[in-house]
């Protein structure tokens, strides 16, 4: 059961309990078994980029924060990833390289398939949630399930049949763009000269093939512009820039991502055999409106749900960063993907790991100090510790004490939140 800081450190001064893990921070008592407990329940506000936790202890309709949490997602680091992936084996089909027999043409997607990025943040969330019911005695869930209306994003006044009639409505992809552009390259304004389709946002940086991130530019202008920033493209022309950008739709794909995801993560979390009560956006924004909370994503999920009162949310935050759990590739590339040099095989040197969380304390030279923060392991035994403001480099492996194994992410505490102004 979750406890008072200055309670876990009476426990453990008198021996009474010990330390399990130390981000999240658990006790566990050495001296009892069983224990009064109070059901606990996770509460998640789902994002794209970013997702909210808390633990809260309901008493007298009041709910009472325990703890709060924030994950940030590697989706786009993981699509950048099965990009490069998908180069180098189209690289391999026209090399004079190993021929490697197909393996993908028989193969099918299950039933609620979702691409790796999508797949990396609902396992964040599940892995956390997993976590957080094995160390405290959760007895419910609380998601917000929200569903964004795509079409009305683009036109809030959008109703009845226009929502089968979308952007290309009575228009081939061509011609409505020819319309658009005024039958002239976007970035040079020439007309008469033949024109190619491109990708304002390069499809590279995160651009879709929706109609209103489509653009028509001449071959010099498309050549040129490349996988440019289209703002960093125009820097010397602000009033072409002023002329395209309005032009330009809201991209949707973090709308598209908590779409595509919200069925998954409720029902994975239904099959932990808890029951999960799921709530809508406007119900988390009416609670931080009457109880007057600020909005920040742990705080979100502080408000998801039925909610009669809200104490103690002013608390610290654990920060999760999604990492990764290291990577199979075993040499470093150029820019252009040539290999150079080539990473240790041995994923361990002296017991360490890269991402472990250590402590190193030099009593003498330059690097002298106190230094906390997680490890990356060289063969040499000279390793380097990440702080959360700087890197520490070249520390010998004999100053440094394992803290906490890793598991693929980094944790820091950020510091309580603060009050409404």
């Amino acid at each position: 059961m979750p406890c008072h800081p200055a309670r876990a450190r009476k426990l453990l001064a008198t021996g009474r309990a010990r330390v399990v893990r130390v981000m999240p921070f658990t006790i566990r008592l050495v001296d009892r078994v069983a224990g009064d407990v109070q059901p606990v329940q996770v509460k998640i506000d789902p994002g794209a980029q970013k997702t909210g936790m808390a633990m809260v202890r309901e008493k007298g309709g009041t709910q009472h924060v325990l703890y709060l949490s924030e994950i940030e997602h590697r989706g786009e680091a993981v699509r950048k990833k099965m990009r490069q992936r998908s180069a180098y084996r189209r690289r391999r089909r026209s090399a004079n390289l190993r021929y490697r027999a197909c393996r993908f043409a028989n193969r099918r997607r299950p039933a609620g398939w979702l691409p790796p990025s999508l797949t990396s943040r609902t396992d964040n969330i599940l892995s956390w949630t997993r976590q957080y019911v094995r160390v405290c005695p959760v007895s419910a869930i609380s998601l917000e399930r929200v569903r964004f209306d795509m079409q009305a994003l683009k036109n809030p006044e959008i109703e009845g049949a226009e929502y089968q009639q979308g952007t290309l409505f009575g228009y081939e992809l061509r011609e409505y763009l020819l319309e658009k552009w005024g039958r002239s390259c976007i970035y040079c304004g020439k007309k008469g000269v033949p024109l190619q389709v491109e990708h304002i946002q390069a499809k590279g940086n995160g651009g879709s093939n929706r109609a209103g991130n489509l653009g028509l530019a001449c071959e010099a202008c498309n050549q040129k512009k490349g996988k440019q920033n289209v703002r960093e493209f125009l820097a010397d022309d602000p009033k072409r820039l002023a002329y395209i950008l309005p032009k330009l739709d809201k991209p949707l794909t973090t709308a598209a991502a908590v779409n595509a995801t919200r069925n998954a993560v409720f029902f994975e979390l239904r099959a932990m055999g808890l029951p999960v009560e799921a709530s809508t956006g406007g119900r988390t924004k009416w609670n931080h409106c009457r109880f007057g909370i600020p909005k920040t994503h742990a705080l979100d999920a502080v408000c998801v749900g039925e909610v009669d009162g809200i104490q103690g949310w002013r608390l610290p935050v654990l920060e999760v960063k999604a990492i990764g759990r290291g990577s199979y590739q075993r040499t470093r590339v150029t820019k252009d993907g040539f290999p150079r040099g080539y990473l240790m095989r041995e994923k361990y040197v002296h017991g360490f790991k890269t991402g472990d969380l250590v402590i190193a304390v030099v009593k003498t030279g330059k690097l002298a100090g106190r230094h906390f923060g997680r490890v990356a392991v060289r063969a040499s035994g000279s390793f380097n510790i990440q702080k959360r403001s700087e890197t520490i480099q070249g520390v010998s492996w004999k100053y440094c004490k394992l803290i906490q194994r890793d598991g693929g992410y980094a944790l820091s505490l950020k510091s309580r939140a603060s009050s409404p102004s």
